[in-house]
């Protein structure tokens, strides 16, 4: 890495990093706690302006091609620097047709463009690949609860990945074949760890503060022109190769279609291809159906369907849990006590939280395949192998 890259994640690492906690500990001491207009306007002139001098010197430089994951590291922190800025009030996206932070703009652009991917932070700048120095990754504040947050999240993203290799592995070999069971053990109990991370996080995870003083990081901001969605914890492929290879949700559908359409710029390019790689599989669910018919009583197909199944429970019962209690608890229950003018940026993918709720009551619903009329589950398919089993 060339000095100024460094440097700049040296600062992001230690001074942003103060900066952003003392001014989540001035709001959090007020009544109002979602106000930030005239707190700490000295420490918010520093943070702005300090971030500002690293990334006109980047812009200077101009070498920032020094292969995909130093590119990305720094498109982190530029996005780390401008979701910070967006959360206190020095730029408005909603009072702004383009973002006031022109610099940190040009070089998040550059950079995205390069990379193929959006030019801000996303999950993965947060979680899976964020490089810890001496047992610490980086952070947009030191609170307790930033870290309790990124670290479940974190665990539980890598709990779906291998889940989804699992289920990829089957493929080549056919759900017939006596390995696939192995595999489909192995999808379960990654499954169940991230029903396990997911409690811990209901338990652990501090509402007050994660709603005032680790979401907000996490909203829409500017860059350029166009407002980005915040970063969503969902934003890796795993979790929708998972849907897709169960069979629990279908590519074609124009509600799911569409998800992943908005989501694809939001993940690694790996995580990319593999997502439109597996968008033309067929689901396992599907094979199994093939066989439902003449070879239902084979021994095989009993151990393997019964197997396929509690997979789909698990898989069911975190999509539940998180729609359930982590979104009702950490979003729907603070946010009801909110005053009305901060309710238009309340959340992080934009539109309002009743919008953003019926969207994941939709996406619950068919990863739990119960029976609904408007949206194409699978109960009636799930419910005819649960009749095979003897």
């Amino acid at each position: 890495m060339t000095s100024h890259v460094t440097d700049f994640d040296q600062w992001i690492r230690s001074d942003f990093m103060q900066f952003n906690t003392q001014l989540e500990e001035l709001y959090f001491a007020q009544s109002d706690r979602a106000n930030v207009e005239g707190i700490g306007v000295s420490l918010k002139r520093q943070l702005h302006d300090e971030g500002r001098k690293h990334i006109r010197a980047l812009l200077r430089e101009g070498n920032t091609d020094q292969g995909f994951d130093r590119g990305f590291d720094l498109l982190g922190n530029v996005g780390f620097y401008m979701a910070a800025c967006a959360r206190h009030g020095l730029t408005m996206h909603l009072n702004e047709s383009s973002s006031p932070l022109q610099e940190a703009s040009a070089l998040a652009m550059q950079l995205g463009a390069s990379l193929g991917v959006t030019p801000r932070f996303a999950t993965s700048h947060v979680g899976t690949h964020n490089r810890a120095v001496n047992g610490r990754y980086k952070s947009f504040t030191s609170l307790p609860d930033d870290y309790i947050f990124t670290d479940y999240n974190a665990r539980g993203i890598f709990a779906y990945k291998r889940a989804a290799d699992a289920l990829l592995r089957i493929l080549p070999l056919g759900i017939s074949h006596p390995v696939a069971c192995d595999l489909l053990v192995v999808a379960r109990d990654a499954l169940r760890d991230v029903v396990h991370y997911n409690a811990t996080l209901f338990e652990k995870l501090d509402t007050e503060r994660f709603f005032y003083c680790v979401r907000p990081y996490f909203k829409p901001h500017r860059v350029g022109n166009h407002v980005y969605r915040g970063a969503n914890a969902g934003d890796f492929a795993g979790i929708n190769v998972i849907d897709l290879l169960l069979g629990l949700c279908q590519a074609d559908h124009a509600y799911y279609a569409q998800l992943l359409v908005d989501k694809f710029l939001y993940m690694m390019p790996e995580d990319q291809q593999l997502l439109r790689d597996c968008m033309r599989r067929r689901s396992l669910l599907n094979e199994l159906l093939e066989y439902a018919g003449d070879s239902a009583q084979e021994t095989w197909f009993q151990t393997n369907l019964a197997m396929f199944l509690e997979v789909c429970d698990a898989h069911g019962e975190a999509a539940a849990q998180h729609h359930d209690q982590l979104v009702e608890k950490f979003i729907v229950g603070p946010a009801q006590g909110l005053e009305q003018h901060y309710q238009e940026n309340l959340t992080a993918s934009g539109p309002p939280l009743p919008v953003l709720l019926r969207a994941l009551e939709k996406l619950r619903d068919l990863r739990t395949a119960v029976a609904r009329d408007d949206l194409p589950t699978r109960y009636e398919d799930l419910q005819r192998l649960r009749a095979c089993l003897v």
